[in-house]
């Protein structure tokens, strides 16, 4: 069991991150790509990652390989692959991340390769700070990411951007409790502890640094949080509700939605998926553009099934969301 135990002081200091954090998707992909949890939400993307292991073979059996021995099956796995201090921050890639990693001190090097149960022999380099190691791994994530996480990002993106929307209105609507509420069946908020299931018993006292909220799309039915009780408090969780997950096509668009885009004409319904903005209800957006509920539904299913938008229930309503392909055509930007 998880416990994670709140002050006042945190509960003003709870925040979501504003996007997907690259080096945790990474990672918890790594797990997802060698279990069988969730096949029809994960089956075809696993199959596209393979394949794009597959294609420089001796490049992405490496870096699955080093990677592999890094991220056990179950336990713990090193917290320097995931720097928290790139939790909230902009961008969608791994640079920031990566040198961050390179950057580890030695010490917190050998630490978390200590921790590892009967780490291999060969990772004793890195955990003796070698630069050449760090540097293998460095490219083994940027290999792993490349092949297997940025094909699917606009689904990732759209995943958790939904989420973030959720959390938004839940604090909207009833403050921090709403939300810490709303993360249910997961994480279960028990005032003033926040609990979990969890493969090792642990608490986590807050003690007045607050909690960084960290959806996922490739987490799994357990939140994961760091090992380092010393290090920000940052949580990673499921995020909720997600868009269905399909495999990509080569060019990153989603499997026929370059067909729903053709039927994306006229000025209603580019209104429309300006109205959806950061986030609203079918008949907020009826509002917001002045047309009826029916056809508002009608757009929003036409955006959706486009790729532009994406949409989760919430309790008897459901939540559009623009997706990153959708800010892109409002914006004009690739």
């Amino acid at each position: 069991m998880l416990r994670i135990h709140f002050t006042c002081d945190d509960l003003a200091r709870v925040r979501v991150a504003e996007r997907p954090h690259p080096l945790w998707e990474t990672v918890l992909s790594v797990h997802r790509l060698r279990d069988r949890w969730a096949p029809t939400e994960f089956d075809a993307w696993r199959g596209a990652a393979r394949r794009g292991l597959l294609a420089e073979p001796d490049r992405g059996r490496a870096a699955f390989s080093l990677l592999g021995s890094l991220i056990p099956r179950r336990g713990n796995f090193p917290d320097f692959l995931t720097p928290t201090h790139l939790a909230g921050r902009p961008g969608d890639d791994l640079r920031d991340g990566l040198q961050q990693v390179l950057a580890t001190p030695r010490r917190l090097l050998s630490r978390d390769i200590g921790r590892l149960t009967d780490p291999p022999h060969h990772l004793g380099p890195l955990g003796d700070g070698d630069r050449d190691a760090l540097h293998r791994l460095g490219h083994a994530l940027s290999t792993y990411h490349e092949a297997a996480v940025a094909p699917q990002w606009n689904a990732v993106r759209a995943a958790v951007e939904a989420d973030r929307a959720r959390c938004g209105r839940d604090l909207l609507d009833g403050g921090t409790e709403r939300l810490l509420t709303g993360l249910r069946p997961v994480l279960r908020w028990e005032p003033p502890v926040l609990t979990a299931d969890y493969p090792v018993p642990r608490d986590l006292h807050l003690d007045g640094r607050g909690l960084i909220l960290v959806p996922s799309y490739f987490c799994g039915r357990r939140p994961v949080t760091l090992v380092d009780p010393a290090l920000p408090p940052v949580l990673v969780h499921p995020a909720r509700a997600a868009p269905a997950r399909a495999a990509p096509d080569p060019d990153g668009s989603t499997a026929g939605g370059r067909r729903a885009v053709d039927r994306l004409l006229g000025r209603t319904r580019s209104a429309v998926l300006a109205a959806v903005g950061t986030g609203c209800t079918t008949g907020e957006l009826a509002q917001r553009t002045g047309i009826s509920p029916a056809s508002a539904s009608h757009h929003a299913t036409i955006l959706r099934q486009a790729g532009l938008i994406s949409t989760v229930r919430v309790g008897p309503s459901v939540l559009h969301t623009v997706t990153a392909l959708g800010t892109s055509l409002l914006h004009g930007t690739p």
